[in-house]
């Protein structure tokens, strides 16, 4: 069995530390090859966790962000003592700059290709693009652009020097798509005006060129927002900043984990109801919660009641109070919050589509709730608020270049503003831009099909899926535990794929 996959950020790494783990436990193994193709110079790091300022930090706890399924342990385990000099005091936890995170995909990724390699399944990296798949009999074969095949030992520089020159087709026996999320769209039709940005990754090339007087207007409010916000702020920013948005609505503000488990708002008591009643609701999913919160003498009605006033609530009252109930014993949103990754993506696909319209019109506070930032970001979000330095601003309606600055329109009139940077996510399941040839081979060869809600279903059981672009998902974006969750699924799949080929042709 040959293995391509097309990708090498952080779906690859946990498809790879995946392989390496499952195929040591077996006793049966099939020989073959795994080819990586990247064409990114930022191997195994992707987008997000590439070179960048310090300020540009992991957005969760080491339990969260294990890129390896079921060892929860895994990152912290190789964190180790480093871990202490970046300890966010509020959440108690280290909190490392992303760059670093990067160093520990990257070290995983390579003791994986080394185990696998041992097994007898060798991995090489090819720096390329693939723009397309074809079916040639049993197998598949895979058309690149500028490949170059680089040694699977090599440190990332020598990785992105050509060595030889590849064939421009490959052939393989089964394809995994780790190509990451879409493209940050650029709403207000700005790309190409002086000042503004459409991707602010990573900080450190974009920020260098920001006066620091200057006037900032920020797109967006959520995650990659806070980034830039705070990241000014560690670069002695003196100039205004504005965050806009059409809602205002700021992260939720992570709590201190605890070490309770759900016992109602589980996969396995959405599937007894599933099973008993042949679908589950919103409702449902609500009774589940009211249980879990009964349970633990807290009441239901009154975390609604602060989830409903998400988008109402001054921005920065909401975030001093959250930022004051950090160790907070109470767990409601600490439940909803793990529930978004790991009980959400099976029970969104048991809703009814007028369900899952609700939660989509609801995009904001889920997301708030799902993805909170770390304190020790609030905690300076709080204090440019305080000082007046930072706004956020409701109701965006129209950016425009006029005179070498930006006209902007909202809900309080029209302000000004030297600089534009944009950090708005892609919607999730969005198609990058790169691997948008390669996306439509794929369903033009009835190999995938394009799902109504975004992203790709195989429709052959040789390619997988792994990411983002997974069809069928929630309108969360896919997190570390659940990414990691997928490559597991992959692996398994894989290999007994593999393992049935192989008993195959022994037999004939």
């Amino acid at each position: 069995m040959d293995i391509a996959i097309v990708g090498g950020g952080a779906a690859a790494v946990g498809l790879l530390d995946a392989l390496a783990t499952e195929g040591a436990r077996s006793a049966e193994r099939d020989s073959g090859t795994v080819t990586v193709f990247e064409p990114s110079p930022r191997l195994w790091r992707g987008r997000p966790y590439g070179p960048d300022l310090d300020s540009v930090l992991v957005n969760a706890p080491p339990a969260i962000m294990s890129i390896r399924h079921g060892d929860f342990g895994h990152y912290a385990a190789w964190l180790g003592e480093r871990g202490a000099a970046h300890l966010d005091e509020l959440l108690g936890l280290p909190l490392v700059p992303r760059a670093l995170y990067g160093e520990y995909l990257a070290h995983t990724a390579e003791k994986a290709m080394a185990a696998l390699g041992e097994q007898g399944r060798p991995v090489r990296v090819v720096a390329a693009r693939v723009t397309g798949v074809a079916r040639s009999g049993a197998r598949l074969v895979l058309r690149t652009r500028d490949a170059r095949e680089h040694g699977a030992q090599q440190d990332e520089t020598r990785n992105h020097e050509a060595r030889q020159h590849e064939p421009r087709e490959h052939e393989v026996t089964h394809v995994a798509l780790c190509v990451g999320g879409g493209t940050p769209p650029d709403l207000y039709g700005l790309t190409g005006a002086p000042g503004f940005t459409a991707d602010p990754y990573p900080l450190a090339d974009t920020l260098a060129h920001v006066p620091a007087e200057g006037d900032v207007a920020i797109i967006g409010s959520g995650l990659t927002a806070v980034d830039a916000v705070v990241s000014l702020a560690a670069r002695g920013h003196t100039g205004r900043i504005t965050l806009l948005s059409r809602g205002g609505v700021l992260p939720h503000v992570w709590q201190r984990p605890d070490e309770r488990r759900p016992l109602h708002v589980t996969a396995e008591r959405v599937a007894e109801l599933h099973e008993r009643r042949g679908q589950v609701t919103l409702d449902d999913l609500a009774g589940l919660l009211r249980a879990e919160l009964a349970s633990c003498g807290e009441d239901f009605d009154e975390l609604t009641a602060e989830l409903a006033a998400t988008g109402t609530e001054d921005p920065a009252t909401r975030l001093r109070r959250q930022l004051a109930a950090v160790d907070d014993p109470r767990t409601g949103r600490r439940v909803l919050q793990q529930a978004a990754h790991t009980v959400g993506p099976y029970a969104w696909r048991l809703l009814p589509a007028s369900d899952r319209a609700w939660l989509r019109r609801h995009l904001r506070t889920a997301t708030g709730v799902a993805s909170p930032m770390v304190p020790t970001n609030a905690a300076v979000l709080l204090r440019l608020l305080d000082s007046g330095q930072l706004s956020v601003a409701r109701g965006l309606r129209a950016i425009e270049p006029v005179g070498g600055r930006f006209r902007i329109r909202d809900d309080d009139g029209e302000r000004t503003a030297d600089i534009v940077l944009n950090a708005v996510n892609p919607p999730p399941q969005a198609v990058p831009a790169a691997a948008g040839h390669l996306v439509r081979s794929l369903v033009d060869t009835g190999l995938t099909t394009l799902h109504p809600d975004g992203g790709l279903i195989p429709a052959d059981p040789r390619v997988h899926v792994v990411g983002d672009l997974t069809g069928g998902g929630s309108f969360i974006t896919s997190s570390v535990p659940g990414i990691a969750a997928q490559a597991s699924r992959a692996a398994r799949a894989l290999l007994v794929q593999g393992r049935s080929a192989y008993v195959q042709g022994r037999s004939t």
